[in-house]
């Protein structure tokens, strides 16, 4: 039997099946006698599981490095908000009522409020938040949670969802594959899975019900299947790719400190998407050959937390662990953040994306109003030019001075017309001036370029090329825009592809244009390490690719076993094509024959 789920960590696993099904706890609303001690039970039980955290989180660091760590350590951080516990202790004192009952109503009203964002990042706090409210409970039950780290060598893990504080005991040199039946590439199990380098398939929906305890199961994380009590033949096949996936992933390493250049010659620049200064070291180990991306907007959330962290849940009524600052990164903590990046990299550029707040990304503190449709409301570029002040100048003024350190270029986010950029650039050119004025040495001839990442801009490609230094093409929003389609919406899911192929005509014309107008062009989104994406790149000639840090060596490999100059009829018989289904198809021929 064959399920169908999301290819969440690459490989292939085999072995036998062990159940996790989720543990019925009381959460009955249950009268006390008094306050006090139940107050003091809950913080017992609190703290208790703050110290196993932690634990868990400092076994992580030393096992995978502080970037794994940082999702236990933002487990600690939630269950010690003030916002959180000083209300559950609020209740329990004001309505005579068991800390259990509370526990479950304070935590899934927090978990509902992230889970109805946008932002799957954000979304993510909604399985931080069930997770320690599930840890909370089993702990004042006195039930002990599943040993993970227990299990016998060759478990399959089959379960609903993984939570990060299950997924981080795990001894990966025990479990042969991860099975859940919800979640995506972008769950913390996930996350961690990639990490431990186990075979992962999330959203595998039926799969406790389809799967029995010690069913022999394959583990396809690569492409997202799982197998059920596969014949013979299944499993010969299966060994056989795994045998195939680990031999290429130790080929891997021997592409590290070789330059990306294709067959014929053409040299392109692989580097890679960070949030934050501690993402560097990743990028250096997998030989990233510069910062593509730069995603400012986590100095501002969480002080440089990251992707896969959050921490605090803030003030007012907004889902707060959004963001576990209550004041703007001031322009020193800017400047530091910005020189360290930029001096670590030893002159190889990064390109840093100004604040791109606003549509699925909201910060409390900053004022944003509600909308009915943020995404095409006051964000990025255009809330920074209402902030000109206390917002974009103190984030300019930290880039430039930071560019004295090393390779720094500008990256405007959502313009949209021409004007946009005339204002961000007329704001550099007077901040100029200011430090000229001050003595304060700077970048003099800093590069200023714009993502790419609307359909005006795409279309006003020429107008922009006659005046920007670079564009760096965001395929997550191009794709959202010029299709129209809502990408955390998995009903029209099914749209949200870089190879549709009004997204295809997109992205060749914004390369065209760079390169008659001779300036550079890449690409930061996700599609950039998209195998089937990347010989019509290659083909149309992209100057840069910025991937995450893991796929460097993987997409290093596959650039240089391409010849760019015979590509060019491989891309147009891709562009002849009517459906994004007749492109993938016709791609993995070209890819995979």
């Amino acid at each position: 039997m064959r399920i169908k789920g999301i290819a969440a960590a690459e490989g292939i696993g085999i072995g036998q099946a062990v159940r996790i099904e989720d543990v019925v706890l009381d959460v009955a609303a249950r009268p006390i006698a008094d306050d006090d001690v139940e107050v003091a039970r809950f913080q017992r039980a609190l703290h208790a599981l703050m110290e196993e955290t932690q634990a868990l989180a400092d076994e992580l660091a030393a096992k995978l490095g502080p970037k794994e760590a940082e999702i236990m350590e933002a487990h600690v951080m939630l269950m010690s908000d003030p916002m959180i516990t000083d209300e559950i202790e609020a209740t329990v004192r004001r309505d005579n009522i068991c800390c259990e009952y509370v526990i479950d109503n304070v935590y899934k009203t927090y978990a509902d409020m992230f889970a109805s964002m946008g932002d799957e990042l954000m979304r993510q706090r909604a399985s931080d938040m069930m997770d320690i409210k599930v840890r909370l409970l089993q702990s004042l039950a006195g039930v002990r949670p599943v040993d993970i780290g227990g299990l016998a060598q060759g478990s399959v893990i089959i379960a609903n969802d993984l939570t990060p504080s299950m997924t981080a005991g795990i001894r990966p040199e025990n479990v042969a594959g991860i099975v859940t039946q919800v979640g995506g590439r972008t769950s913390h199990s996930a996350i961690l899975a990639r990490a431990l380098e186990i075979p992962a398939v999330a959203g595998a929906a039926g799969a406790l019900d389809a799967i029995k305890d010690g069913d022999t199961v394959i583990v396809d994380g690569s492409a997202g299947d799982v197998f059920r009590d596969p014949d013979k033949g299944i499993i010969s096949a299966y060994k056989a790719k795994r045998t195939v996936f680990l031999a290429d992933k130790k080929e891997l390493g021997l592409y590290v400190g070789k330059p990306t250049v294709t067959l014929d010659g053409v040299r392109v620049e692989l580097v890679a998407n960070i949030g934050k200064p501690a993402d560097l070291p990743k990028v250096l180990e997998y030989d990233g050959e510069g910062v593509g991306l730069f995603r400012t907007e986590f100095l501002f959330m969480d002080g440089g937390a990251g992707d896969g962290a959050a921490a605090g849940t803030g003030a007012g009524t907004q889902p707060a662990a959004a963001s576990g600052r209550t004041a703007m990164p001031t322009e020193e903590e800017q400047f530091d953040a910005y020189r360290q990046v930029a001096a670590g990299l030893g002159g190889k550029p990064v390109i840093i994306r100004t604040l791109d707040i606003g549509g699925d990304k909201d910060i409390p503190y900053m004022g944003l109003e509600r909308e009915d449709n943020p995404f095409l409301g006051f964000r990025a570029i255009r809330y920074c030019l209402a902030r000109k002040e206390d917002v974009f100048r103190p984030q300019l003024r930290a880039l430039l001075r930071a560019s004295a350190f090393g390779n720094i270029k500008i990256m405007i986010p959502m313009v949209t017309c021409i004007e946009e950029y005339r204002a961000a650039r007329a704001l550099i050119e007077d901040i100029k001036k200011e430090l000229d004025a001050e003595g304060i040495a700077y970048k003099k001839d800093i590069q200023v370029g714009i993502m790419v990442e609307t359909a005006a801009a795409s279309l006003l490609a020429d107008v922009f090329a006659k005046e920007v230094d670079f564009f760096s093409i965001g395929t997550n929003d191009l794709t959202q825009y010029t299709m129209s389609v809502d990408r955390g919406n998995s009903k029209v899911g099914y749209l949200y592809s870089p190879l549709q192929p009004a997204l295809l005509r997109s992205i060749r014309h914004i390369i065209r244009t760079a390169k008659d107008a001779g300036i550079m062009v890449g690409m930061c989104g996700e599609a950039a390490a998209d195998a089937l994406l990347i010989p019509l790149l290659l083909a149309w000639g992209l100057d840069e690719f910025s991937v995450g840090a893991s796929s460097i060596l993987r997409t290093r490999k596959r650039i240089c076993g391409y010849d760019a100059g015979k590509l060019q009829e491989v891309a147009d018989k891709a562009l002849s094509l009517d459906t994004a289904a007749e492109v993938e198809a016709y791609m993995r021929t070209v890819v995979e024959g």
